[in-house]
């Protein structure tokens, strides 16, 4: 009987295709910059350089990466930005065998306070007024108008006590927000966390109010009583929500150079007409802020939706190798805000138009229509044409789109 020709250890052809390939996806948490939101992030960015400059602001960038060491001294190794939201990396080597802690930026104050210190600002005409747009990272939970890759833009002012600083500053993000339309839906909350001295003295009765209640705390909460007492205010539990009512004010605790400054930013706000709230549960996550505090709330969503925020730091300076000056600044998200221009039903005006048109047939046209389509973008018109092998009716139909 004769063998069969065929081996059955040969494939057939079709077995020998390449497997399909797995579809790549957006890592979770960052998300593109289409066109149709860029159109949203122009407006935004010549907002704030229109206001920024008008005030007196000069830009800055700062790199997006750092030393660890400048957020654990700024934000604090205890605050969550470090311990739970840092995207934090080693080098390699360098010639001397030393690896280095780098830290992509969570925030945007600390690198802007070591560039004011190494590049010797201090010497400049103070207070020194500066502004940035830029992209910022943390390791944080998803959720609406949140993301690991973010955009801020913010104004830092370094080398001034006075609270007309702070006023300014406040001033600056309401206009802001009142050009982009949103101001109406926004609410303005302040208040004041005092100096190092009067607030470490509030801080001692803010935990022997919390001791014996530490199991109606969430987890976080007990581990914020020894590490970072204030944040127990900032809770969003509902269980800490209202323990943080009941506490003691700190406006019992203030001292009299504090509560001062704190009267004067409101009635700087008053005389220009920006409405606020007093909010005396209102801190905020960053160790380096001292005296006062605010941010900039949804007025539906609160606290869970805020745009922004900022405050006075006057021992931040210091604290980074400087020699001790006053600063105040504030932080806006970019991403929030244009949440809420949609909310708003408000549509970015669109600069991307096509003003001509160039269709065109056969090689020899194709030559002309490129002479010409350089001719008119030279002048400044904005033209397009299809230079492709599409029929005629194909182009005229990408025209009408």
């Amino acid at each position: 009987m004769a063998k069969s020709s065929k081996n059955p250890k040969t494939k057939k052809v079709k077995d020998l295709k390449p497997p399909k390939l797995e579809k790549l996806q957006a890592p979770r948490g960052v998300h593109d910059i289409l066109p149709d939101d860029h159109a949203y992030f122009t407006v935004i960015k010549k907002v704030v350089r229109h206001r920024a400059r008008q005030a007196g602001f000069r830009r800055i960038s700062t790199p997006v990466f750092e030393d660890k060491n400048l957020f654990v001294r700024s934000v604090g190794d205890a605050s969550d930005i470090v311990e739970k939201e840092l995207y934090s990396f080693s080098t390699k080597k360098d010639k001397d065998a030393v690896a280095h802690e780098l830290a992509l930026k969570p925030e945007g104050t600390a690198g802007i306070v070591r560039s004011y210190i190494q590049h010797g600002m201090s010497s400049l005409p103070q207070p020194v007024e500066l502004y940035y747009i830029e992209p910022h990272f943390r390791h944080d939970r998803p959720q609406k108008g949140r993301y690991r890759q973010f955009y801020q833009f913010g104004f830092e002012v370094i080398g001034e006590p006075d609270p007309g600083i702070d006023a300014q500053i406040i001033q600056l993000a309401y206009l802001i927000h009142e050009d982009l339309k949103i101001a109406d839906k926004l609410t303005l909350q302040i208040n004041t966390i005092g100096c190092p001295e009067c607030r470490e003295k509030y801080i001692e009765h803010l935990k022997d109010y919390y001791i014996g209640k530490e199991r109606s705390l969430c987890e976080n909460c007990v581990r914020r009583l020894d590490t970072n007492t204030l944040r127990l205010l900032d809770c969003k539990s509902e269980d800490c929500r209202i323990l943080a009512e009941m506490a003691p004010k700190f406006s019992n605790e203030i001292c009299d150079g504090c509560k001062d400054h704190h009267k004067k930013v409101l009635e700087l706000l008053d005389t220009v007409g920006i409405e606020y709230e007093q909010n005396d549960s209102l801190v905020r996550g960053l160790d380096y802020y001292t005296r006062t505090v605010f941010e900039f709330w949804d007025k539906s969503e609160g606290a869970q939706n805020s745009v922004g925020g900022g405050g006075r730091y006057d021992e931040l300076v210091e604290q980074l190798g400087g020699v001790a000056t006053s600063a105040c600044g504030y932080a806006d998200g970019i991403e929030r805000i244009i949440s809420h221009m949609k909310d708003a039903d408000l549509v970015a005006p669109d600069k991307d138009q096509i003003d001509i048109f160039v269709a065109q047939l056969g090689f020899e046209a194709k030559k002309v229509s490129l002479k010409l389509l350089t001719e008119l973008r030279a002048e400044g018109v904005h033209a397009m044409g299809a230079l492709g092998k599409a029929s005629m009716k194909a182009q005229l139909g990408k025209a009408d789109k």
